[in-house]
């Protein structure tokens, strides 16, 4: 049987359903305890599926039957397209099964910083609530706001969904090229990423993390947003600057952010973002259901499976050349 290796926790319905035509070796994550028995199993592997380990030449090296890696994401910045392309090695994402989803967890940050609903959900728990709240404690209102929209992808789309027919708001939005489709569902403006900034209420960063966009926000693009304005990243964590967020929070040249996802992840207890009150967090929630996690596990192990079966998936991110490379030999 074909060898499938797992690292990543996943619905155990996913695993039997791989288990129908394939030996799985599964591991629910890698750690120094687990890593050196996943490095033995590479030699007989022809697919990985799972997320976020940075495959590189090494892994590789040591993996001569591989034929597919199959993340559970939508994101695929751990994955040297080039290199697996060479190695007629096919690679494949997620995508679109978890826009909803990752939609629904962005607005639910956004709607949190805005109305400070952690913090005030604290002020409740600890027994400060003993008379009228003041000015100190209000939110800002969302609805009828400015939201800026940068990376209009599927999840940018849903986002624009919520915020336009749920909240009555004015989109805004950057991305590689201008959509007419968009401006005209969403009565969308297509504006530079420095005009976007300076426009708008809510920030939303949907883009996906290159080389390109890496630290793209630092000091001088949190100046030119609002003062009172909220900036939400449910991509990658580092396409922001960390410490200039901080600063930007801690002087009011911002008024709040709301998190989703951090530079390095877990983020540790002591990182200062943690001591603000005007940041809402969240660990990586985005596509974090029982419904939707179990869907993109299916679909991983589909795209598996096609490809152990001679097959090109449609989730594809990179096309080999020939027959002969899709299967490997």
């Amino acid at each position: 049987m074909q060898k499938v290796i797992v690292y990543r926790k996943v619905d155990p319905r996913v695993l039997d359903y791989l288990r129908t035509t394939c030996e799985v070796i599964y591991f629910e994550e890698l750690d120094e305890s687990t890593y050196p028995e996943f490095m033995s199993h590479l030699k007989d592997a022809e697919a990985l599926l799972g997320s976020a380990l940075k495959i590189d030449e090494e892994t590789l090296d040591k993996s001569p039957k591989l034929k597919v890696i199959s993340n559970i994401s939508v994101g695929y910045d751990n994955l040297d397209l080039d290199l697996l392309t060479k190695r007629n090695i096919i690679a494949t994402n997620t995508p679109s099964i978890l826009n909803e989803t990752v939609a629904d967890a962005v607005f639910g940050v956004l709607l949190s910083a805005a109305r400070r609903i952690p913090e005030l959900d604290a002020y409740v728990k600890q027994g400060n609530w003993d008379s009228m709240i003041g000015e100190e404690l209000f939110g800002t209102d969302v609805y009828g706001k400015v939201i800026g929209i940068v990376g209009m992808g599927g999840v940018g789309k849903a986002i624009a969904t919520r915020a336009k027919f749920g909240f009555g708001m004015e989109i805004l939005y950057h991305n590689r090229s201008r959509d007419e489709e968009i401006e005209s569902t969403y009565n969308a403006q297509y504006c530079s990423f420095q005009d976007l900034l300076k426009r708008s209420d809510f920030v939303c960063n949907m883009v996906p993390l290159s080389e390109e966009t890496k630290s793209m926000y630092g000091a001088s693009e949190f100046k030119l947003m609002k003062q009172n304005a909220i900036f939400v990243n449910g991509s990658r964590g580092a396409v922001v600057d960390e410490d200039a967020l901080v600063e930007a929070l801690k002087n009011k040249v911002i008024a709040g952010a709301g998190l989703d996802v951090y530079k390095q992840e877990p983020v540790k207890v002591d990182h200062p973002l943690l001591k603000l009150a005007n940041v809402v967090t969240t660990p990586h929630i985005g596509s974090a259901t029982v419904e939707t996690r179990f869907k993109m596990g299916m679909l991983a192990a589909d795209s598996v499976l096609q490809v152990l079966r001679g097959e090109t998936p449609t989730n594809a991110l990179n096309i080999l050349t020939s027959r002969d490379a899709i299967t490997n030999e």
